[in-house]
């Protein structure tokens, strides 16, 4: 007896993006690559591991940093005060730009960075700890003395 055929189903409509070719950026939830996709869609699939990474809500503002455990690139919702990287587990610090000071390092005189407010910063260069003077003066003001 001849068996029955089921008709092929219908495929789903093609995705049109968006006419302007409007795209965006976020990091992969799984192999931490950088994925781009077209504004508007609510999840984007890896193509090297497969992974669903949400997309964030529009007009999220996000930020980039490099981890310091591990130097993989991490963005993260613009605001954060601390980032924990999926990779080696890293809490990071997120800084904006006005929250960072300057001062040269007091053996090798390199130029160091460190979180506004600190008491002391160590040099990455020579493992030198220089004291960060207490101050009244604005991030910018330190920089530029």
């Amino acid at each position: 007896m001849p068996v029955p055929l089921a008709p092929y189903p219908t495929p789903p409509a093609p995705y049109t993006p968006p006419a302007n070719g409007a795209q965006s950026q976020l990091v992969c939830s799984g192999c931490r690559n950088l994925l781009l996709y077209p504004v508007g869609a609510t999840s984007v699939c890896c193509a090297v591991c497969n992974a669903v990474t949400a997309v964030p809500p529009p007009g999220t503002e996000m930020a980039q940093l490099v981890c310091g455990g591990c130097h993989t690139l991490l963005m993260y919702i613009r605001g954060a005060t601390s980032v924990q990287c999926s990779c080696c587990h890293t809490v990071n610090l997120a800084l904006e730009a006005n929250q960072v000071a300057h001062v040269n390092c007091g053996n090798c005189r390199m130029l160091l960075m460190y979180q506004y407010g600190a008491r002391s910063v160590k040099c990455a260069v020579c493992n030198f700890v220089t004291s960060v003077g207490v101050s009244t003066s604005t991030p910018e003001q330190k920089f530029n003395n």
